[in-house]
């Protein structure tokens, strides 16, 4: 096997001198002083969230204070880590039943929206809340409480603008495309 020998490019004299480099470094570095400050002062400043941005769950009650949510456990079997516990129980309203216990291990949530997405009663939404801290790890586990606690800023409707309902929105598509 041989080996053949490269020769190097010589270095021209302003390669020689790095005050050119130096130079242009600075340059950019003056660029860059004068441009408008981009730095957010975050705990006094928030950022404006898109409207598509999906926050921590928070559950619901109805326009009279009811409990939407009738324990019905689809989110708990959709939820990928497998954060959300229903226990199911009866409550003092004309529903058959309603959670008993609900529980959000928010150090499992992935917020995913799967949650929203399968719950026939609108009962769990996507808040725009992304500030959630604790001390302890029993701390982060939202019981049912806490979620109606948040969920009261939301309203019935989850905060959307004259929000359809999504069976009402998918009964009207169906018979627009003539399935139903």
């Amino acid at each position: 096997m041989s080996y053949k020998k490269m020769e190097r490019k010589p270095l021209t004299l302003g390669e020689k001198l790095y005050m050119p480099a130096i130079v242009k470094g600075m340059g950019l570095t003056l660029k860059h002083f004068f441009r408008k400050n981009v730095t957010m002062q975050y705990p006094e400043e928030k950022p404006t969230l898109p409207e598509y941005y999906r926050g921590v769950p928070a559950l619901v009650k109805d326009e009279e204070g009811r409990e939407k949510c009738v324990a019905c456990s689809l989110c708990e079997y959709v939820c990928p880590p497998k954060a959300i516990r229903i226990w199911p129980g009866s409550i003092d309203s004309d529903v058959e039943r309603g959670p008993q216990d609900f529980q959000i291990n928010m150090l499992r949530c992935i917020f995913c929206g799967y949650c929203e997405e399968v719950c026939p009663e609108e009962a769990i939404f996507m808040s725009k809340e992304y500030e959630i801290c604790g001390e302890t790890r029993e701390e982060l586990i939202f019981d049912k409480e806490k979620l109606y606690e948040m969920g009261r800023s939301l309203g019935p409707d989850g905060g959307a603008k004259d929000a359809p309902k999504k069976w009402e929105k998918l009964a009207r598509e169906q018979k627009e495309q003539g399935l139903a």
